[in-house]
C-alpha cells in the first residue's frame, strides 16, 4: 500500500489519536473474532469479573425497588417474583447460549450479523447498535441521575444540594468523561471491592427490613388486607402482575454486559481462543451465580420497600424516590449507617457508568469504522469519550436528571436487546437440529417480544429516544460513508504465484493492464477487448497486456483484504482475478501494488460506461460498481497525491 507523507501532527491531535494504531488489534473482520490458536490471555477468575458485570447489574437495586413500587404499587412483590422467574427461566438460558455462540465478547449483535449480509444486515445491525447506545448511554445518565439523588436527598447535605440534582448529575457526567480522557482501565479489583461492600450493606439492610417486618406483625396484615380489597383473589393479582411486568423490566439489565466482559475471564490451562471450553464454562457460572444474588435482593427488597415505605413516598419528591433502600437505611439503621450507604450507592452508581462508557467503546469501534460509516478517528478511544460525554449531557438535560422519566428508555434498550439475543439463540438452535431448544428458546423469544411491545406501549418516550440514537446513527453513517466514498479501503493485497508471475514478467516491459467486466469469457471476448483498447488509446500491436476482472462479492462491505489470482485463459490470455466488495478500490489497491513491488508505474485501461454520472456514484456507493474509470482514478488521487508517482489511467 501507497504511504502518504503528511505533515507532523499537532500536539492536540496527537494526544487526541493516542492508542489510534492499536484499536481494534486482535478483531477479525466478523465480529471482533479473535485470531485462532492464539493462546487465551490469562485473564482474572470468573467470580472476579462477576464484579465488573455487577456494578451495572447489581447497582440497579439503587432505584429497581422505587420505579418497581411506583409501576406495581402494592403487587411490587409479586410482579418482582414474575420478574425474577423470566430472569431465570429465560435471560439466564438465552444468554448462557450466547456465551457458547460468541466466546469473544462480541454477544448477540455478531450472532445477528452472521445471518444477514448486505446493506440489510449492516442497517438491522446499526439499528441495534441504535438501541445498545440507548442502553449504555441511560446507563450512564440514569445512573448519574439516582447517585445525585442519593446525594442530595442524604439528611447531612439535603438543606444545601436542595434543587441542585441536574447540575450535581451534569458534574458526574462530566467526571465520567475526564476519567476516561486521561486514560480508563477497566479495574477488576476495584469493582470486586465496590460489589461486595455494596452487597453486604444491602444484605444488612434486608435482614433489617425483614426483621421489622417479622416485630411488626400488622405490615403484613395490612398488605394482604389491602390486596385482597383491591385485587379480590390471587389468580387477579397474578393476571395483574403479569400485565404490570414490562414496566420492571430494568431488573434484567446486565446480561449483555455479563457477556462483553468475557474475554477477561480466565480459561483452563493451554486452552485457545479457537476452543475457548474454560472460559465459556466459567461464564456461565458468572451469568447464573449473578442472577441468583441479583433475584434474592429483588424479591427481599421489593418485599421489604413495599411493606415499610408509605406509597406517598416512592412519588416524585418524596424522600424514597429513587432511593427506596436508602430511605431504609437511614430509617431503621441511623443516619451514619445511612451515609455510608449513600456513599456505596453513590460510588457503584457511578461506575457503573464508567462500565457503560466501556462498553460503548468496546461496541462501537467495533462495528462503524468496519462498516466505513464512522471517521478514522472513531478508533480512537478520546475523541469518542467526547462525543458520548457531550451526548450524555444532552441526554440529563432533557429528561431532567429525573430517574423515573429515563426508567422507559432504559427499559426499551434492554429489551430490544435481549429480544435479539432470544432471536439470534433461536435461529442458532434451529441450524443446530436442537428442536427442543428451539422449542423452548422460541417461546422465550415471544415473551420477550410481548414485554418489548407492551413497554414501547406504554411508554413509548423510550422507543422515542432509541428512535433519535438510530436515526443519528444511520444518518452520519451514511454521511460518514458518503465522504470516504474514494478512500482506499484494501487492507493487504496478496497475490498467488501465478499472478506473481505475471506481474514478473510484464515489468520487464511497460506495465499495461486492462480493465475488463467479465462475461462469457470466451475467446472472442478477450480477442476484441485487445482490439478495442489498441484502437481507442492508437497503442501498438506490440503492446502486451494483462487483464484485470473483479468479482463484486458484498458491496456493503468496506474494507478487507484482497487475493490476486493469475490464469491463463484460452491457451493465451493473462488475467487477474480478484474479489472485492468495489470495483475501483481493488483495482487501485492492485496497481499500488503492483507499483511499490515492481519500482515501476503501472498502466490500466477502460472503456466508458454509458450512463448519467450521478446515476453511475449511486452504483458504486451502494454495489460497488458504476463508472469505474473516474471512481479508480480519484481513489488513486486520494492515496497517492505526488502525481509523479501516480499509477496512470486511461480511458477511451
Amino acid at each position: 500500500m501507497a504511504t502518504t507523507e503528511h505533515s507532523p501532527p499537532s500536539r492536540l491531535r496527537a494526544w487526541m489519536l493516542e492508542g489510534l494504531s492499536d484499536m481494534g488489534k486482535g478483531h477479525g473482520a466478523k465480529g471482533g473474532a479473535q485470531p485462532e490458536k492464539e493462546p487465551v490471555d490469562e485473564g482474572q477468575p470468573w467470580w472476579r469479573v462477576m464484579c465488573l458485570t455487577g456494578v451495572d447489574y447489581f447497582s440497579t437495586l439503587g432505584y429497581q425497588p422505587g420505579i418497581a413500587a411506583l409501576a406495581a404499587g402494592l403487587l411490587s412483590p409479586i410482579a418482582t417474583i414474575v420478574l425474577v422467574i423470566v430472569t431465570l427461566a429465560g435471560a439466564l438460558p438465552v444468554y448462557r447460549r450466547v456465551a457458547e455462540e460468541s466466546p469473544h465478547g462480541q454477544g448477540s449483535i455478531a450472532m445477528l450479523e452472521r445471518l444477514l449480509t448486505f446493506w440489510k444486515g449492516k442497517l438491522f445491525v446499526l439499528t441495534l447498535l441504535g438501541f445498545a447506545a440507548t442502553d449504555f448511554l441511560i446507563t450512564i445518565t440514569l445512573s448519574a441521575a439516582d447517585a445525585s439523588t442519593h446525594l442530595i436527598e442524604n439528611p447531612h447535605l439535603e438543606s444545601a444540594l436542595h434543587d441542585k440534582q441536574l447540575v450535581i448529575t451534569l458534574i458526574l457526567v462530566a467526571l465520567l468523561g475526564a476519567v476516561f480522557l486521561k486514560g480508563f482501565l477497566e479495574a477488576i479489583g476495584v469493582a470486586v471491592v465496590l460489589v461486595g461492600i455494596y452487597l453486604a450493606l444491602n444484605a444488612v439492610v434486608v435482614v433489617s427490613g425483614l426483621y421489622h417486618v417479622i416485630t411488626e406483625g400488622h405490615v403484613v396484615t395490612d398488605w394482604t388486607s389491602a390486596l385482597t380489597a383491591e385485587h379480590g383473589n390471587i389468580f387477579v393479582m397474578i393476571g395483574v402482575a403479569l400485565i404490570v411486568f414490562p414496566k420492571l423490566a430494568l431488573g434484567l439489565s446486565g446480561f449483555e454486559t455479563g457477556v462483553a466482559v468475557m474475554p477477561h475471564v480466565k480459561g483452563d490451562p493451554g486452552e485457545t481462543e479457537e476452543n475457548p471450553k474454560g472460559r465459556i464454562r466459567d461464564t456461565k457460572k458468572l451469568l447464573t451465580t449473578a442472577a441468583v444474588i441479583m433475584s434474592c435482593f429483588l424479591i427481599t427488597t421489593s418485599f421489604i420497600t413495599t411493606l415499610l415505605i408509605p406509597e406517598k413516598e416512592f412519588e416524585s419528591g418524596g424522600e424514597a424516590n429513587g432511593r427506596a433502600l436508602a430511605y431504609l437505611a437511614h430509617e431503621y439503621l441511623g443516619n451514619a449507617f445511612g451515609t455510608v450507604y449513600d456513599v456505596s450507592t453513590i460510588a457503584i452508581l457511578w461506575f457503573a457508568g464508567a462500565s457503560a462508557m466501556a462498553g460503548l467503546l468496546n461496541l462501537m469501534p467495533r462495528y462503524l469504522p468496519r462498516y466505513g460509516m464512522a471517521p478514522h478517528w472513531a478508533r480512537a478511544v478520546r475523541p469518542m469519550v467526547i462525543v458520548f460525554t457531550l451526548v450524555a449531557f444532552l441526554v440529563t438535560w432533557i429528561f431532567d436528571a429525573d430517574v423515573d422519566a429515563q426508567g422507559g428508555a432504559y427499559a426499551t434498550g434492554v429489551l430490544v436487546l435481549i429480544s435479539s439475543a432470544a432471536i439470534a439463540v433461536t435461529i442458532a438452535a434451529r441450524k443446530a437440529g436442537q428442536r427442543k431448544w428451539f422449542i423452548g428458546f422460541a417461546v422465550i423469544s415471544a415473551v420477550f417480544l410481548y414485554t418489548t411491545v407492551v413497554n414501547v406501549i406504554e411508554r413509548p418516550d423510550g422507543v422515542k429516544i432509541g428512535a433519535c440514537f438510530i436515526a443519528g446513527i444511520i444518518l452520519i453513517s451514511l454521511l460518514s460513508r458518503l465522504m470516504r466514498a474514494f478512500e482506499l479501503r484494501v487492507t493487504s493485497v496478496t497475490l498467488d504465484d501465478m499472478a506473481e508471475r505475471f506481474v514478473r514478467d510484464i515489468a520487464s516491459r511497460k506495465i499495461r493492464f486492462i480493465a475488463n467486466e467479465p462475461d462469457s469469457r470466451d475467446k472472442a471476448e478477450y480477442r476484441d477487448k485487445v482490439e478495442q483498447i489498441r484502437y481507442d488509446n492508437d497503442l501498438s500491436q506490440q503492446e502486451d497486456f494483462v487483464f484485470v476482472e473483479v468479482t463484486v462479492t458484498d458491496p456493503s462491505e468496506f474494507e478487507a483484504g484482497l487475493t490476486v489470482r493469475g490464469q491463463v485463459m484460452h491457451n493465451r490470455y493473462r488475467v487477474l482475478t480478484l474479489e472485492s466488495s468495489s470495483i475501483p478500490n481493488a483495482l487501485a489497491a492492485l496497481l499500488l501494488y503492483v507499483r511499490d513491488t515492481t519500482g515501476c508505474i503501472p498502466h490500466i485501461y477502460f472503456e466508458w460506461t454509458e450512463g448519467t454520472p450521478f446515476a453511475n456514484f449511486l452504483r458504486f456507493f451502494l454495489f460497488g460498481q458504476g463508472e469505474v474509470a473516474p471512481v479508480t482514478r480519484e481513489v488513486l488521487r486520494e492515496a497517492e497525491p505526488d502525481r509523479d508517482r501516480r499509477p496512470r489511467v486511461h480511458t477511451g
